[in-house]
């Protein structure tokens, strides 16, 4: 699953010159780069990122950000913006367009983001229905595991568990080896009945995929599907139309068949509850993290802003993110969906 080659870099200032033209890059402004040397030249091959350049490519970013958005309530520190060149492979315009998103999700979510702070999630996390396993793939991608059995839906809305994993990915981002490698997600479907999977409709089907795809800097390698029912074949008719070609080839259906899996994670990188030899799965190691990153979350996500008029301006939501409510016919063609499959 090799990466498509994107556009190369733009830069508004200096489009027309070659690099060895350009100004070198201003002086350090506190950015460590904490890739080993085997990142790095994994970052330069796959996302055109030129070590030399790095800074340079930072304060474009930077500088594009105040000019075209000045009123975008954003960090404009190194480490953060380059979360989105990396993740659109150092094009200045995309990865604006991707912070743009980034924000705009944010906003146009109440229910997701709203005071979304580890301490509020604590049902959540101790039901198991997420958490990262210890080890990482073969290609250092590291493993979110969902186990939507789990969840009992009389206990909280499912926005709850999107909220979850809004929290699981911001915490995984932070490393620049996440940033480089990306991710690989591992969803365990067993036990997964009609009426749950009804939760899962095309207004939160379009939401999620919508900042998954176009509001997130990440990288999502690859998505491994086992121990699915017959009920996901309606579930993924409902996810299909919102995903881009590139990720919609990135998903991998198993069924029981681990031996299957295993082509792609190694069993000694699974827990036993997936024919590996890791030990048994454990979330503690996760939520603990999760729960001590605490104070950063206050700082990001629970601290009163502005209007999103006056941040966004024009700015809009990316296709599928607006806060309109799901009508009643979206939610009986859903239901057809799922019951078509038995």
């Amino acid at each position: 699953m090799s990466e498509e080659s994107d556009s190369l870099r733009t830069s508004p200032s200096a489009a027309s010159l070659s690099e060895s033209e350009l100004p070198p890059p201003p002086a350090p402004t506190g950015y460590v780069c904490s890739l080993t040397e085997d990142l790095v030249a994994k970052a330069r091959e796959e996302l055109q990122e030129k070590p030399e350049w790095r800074l340079r490519d930072v304060q474009a970013l930077r500088d594009m950000v105040r000019k075209e958005c000045p009123n975008l309530s954003t960090s404009l520190e190194d480490a953060f913006l380059l979360r989105f060149l990396r993740a659109r492979k150092f094009d200045y315009d995309r990865a604006l367009q991707l912070l743009i998103n980034y924000h705009s999700c944010r906003r146009s979510w109440p229910e997701v983001f709203n005071n979304l702070r580890p301490s509020a999630l604590k049902e959540v996390l101790a039901s198991g229905f997420l958490t990262v396993l210890p080890h990482t793939d073969p290609r250092g991608c590291h493993i979110l595991c969902l186990r939507p059995d789990r969840w009992i839906p009389s206990n909280y809305p499912i926005t709850e568990n999107i909220r979850a994993i809004y929290l699981t990915l911001e915490k995984l981002i932070q490393s620049e080896e996440t940033q480089v490698n990306g991710i690989v997600i591992l969803a365990d479907y067993k036990g997964v009945s009609l009426s749950k999977a009804s939760h899962f409709g095309p207004f939160i089907a379009k939401k999620v995929i919508g900042i998954l795809q176009d509001g997130f800097p990440i990288r999502i390698k690859a998505v491994y599907v086992v121990n699915e029912p017959r009920i996901f074949k309606g579930i993924f008719a409902i996810i299909k139309p919102f995903l881009k070609e590139k990720i919609a080839n990135r998903f991998f259906l198993h069924g029981s068949d681990l031996n299957s899996l295993h082509s792609n994670l190694p069993r000694n990188i699974l827990p036993k509850e997936y024919g590996g030899t890791a030990g048994e799965l454990d979330i503690t190691a996760w939520n603990a993290a999760l729960l001590a990153s605490e104070e950063d979350f206050v700082r990001e996500f629970c601290q009163p802003g502005p209007p999103c008029d006056s941040i966004l301006g024009q700015a809009l939501p990316p296709k599928g993110l607006s806060s309109e409510a799901p009508c009643d016919d979206s939610m009986r063609a859903v239901k057809s969906q799922l019951y078509s499959c038995y």
